[in-house]
């Protein structure tokens, strides 16, 4: 579910730099909120980021400012529609040229809305099922020479909701689903080079247009273990381990949803 980075001061907790030292990790979706506070993790950490953006173009490149300000050239933006696999294809080759190397990739980027039964139309279903499924493994199968190369690895960001799924959203919670498939098939065939894995967040970030009033949003709360909100960097501490620190982790989803997936 996804904000805004915050700004200069970050709560996300110092990593060593070598675990990441010298790597380059492609995040999609990475202008703000969520695939933000990766982007950071993974720079704190010592990589250097080609952070994707399909429309977010000035976030993106603040972000990018920001981070060189503090590691000079450790950060460019790239935009893509992912919706097109040509843009795919050329989106891995333009990072490649940039950065001379790929060792890491995050498919973050995402649509969500629902699409009750009854209303679901071809537009929704190409809008959801490309962003949440079909671009990751269009990304992974463009990016695969060079994540074997690098003995690289690749994280997806799935949903609770993919196992569970969630009232009125059958179309997201089914491509989710289908995410959940192909990170195990995925880390099947790019072994044993490379590691793939997912990360399921739950209540992490409200989507900004209102889908849940306040009254849902208490409700989903109180029903975590945790009786807390999650935040942003929770996931990016997680993404962090598992792409960079968990060596002998592939083909694992871990739920980041302050337990409430437990006793759904």
């Amino acid at each position: 579910m996804g904000g805004e980075l915050s700004g200069a001061t970050s709560s996300i907790p110092d990593a060593a730099p070598e675990a990441g030292a010298g790597r380059v990790v492609l995040v999609t979706g990475a202008g703000r909120r969520v695939g933000a506070s990766i982007v950071e993790a993974l720079h704190v950490a010592g990589c250097r980021v080609a952070v994707h953006y399909r429309a977010s173009d000035a976030d993106a490149r603040a972000l990018c400012e920001r981070l060189n300000a503090i590691r000079p050239t450790s950060a460019f933006p790239f935009g893509a529609d992912l919706l097109d696999v040509s843009a795919i294809n050329g989106l891995i080759a333009a990072v490649v040229a940039h950065f001379g190397r790929l060792d890491g990739l995050v498919n973050n980027a995402s649509s969500f809305f629902p699409t009750p039964l009854g209303e679901i139309d071809e537009s929704g279903w190409h809008d959801l099922i490309g962003s949440n499924l079909k671009a990751p493994l269009f990304l992974c199968q463009a990016a695969a020479p060079h994540l074997r190369a690098a003995l690289g690895s690749v994280v997806n960001i799935i949903d609770i909701h993919a196992e569970r799924p969630l009232a009125g959203y059958p179309v997201y919670s089914a491509a989710k689903a289908g995410l959940v498939g192909t990170t195990r098939a995925m880390a099947l065939e790019l072994a044993p080079q490379v590691r793939v894995n997912g990360v399921a967040p739950g209540a992490i970030m409200w989507p900004e247009d209102g889908q849940f009033p306040a009254e849902q949003r208490e409700a989903i709360v109180q029903h975590t273990l945790l009786k807390r909100e999650g935040r942003a960097e929770d996931v990016a501490v997680v993404v962090r381990f598992l792409l960079l620190e968990a060596h002998y982790v592939t083909g694992q989803i871990l739920a980041v949803d302050g337990g409430r997936s437990a006793h759904l």
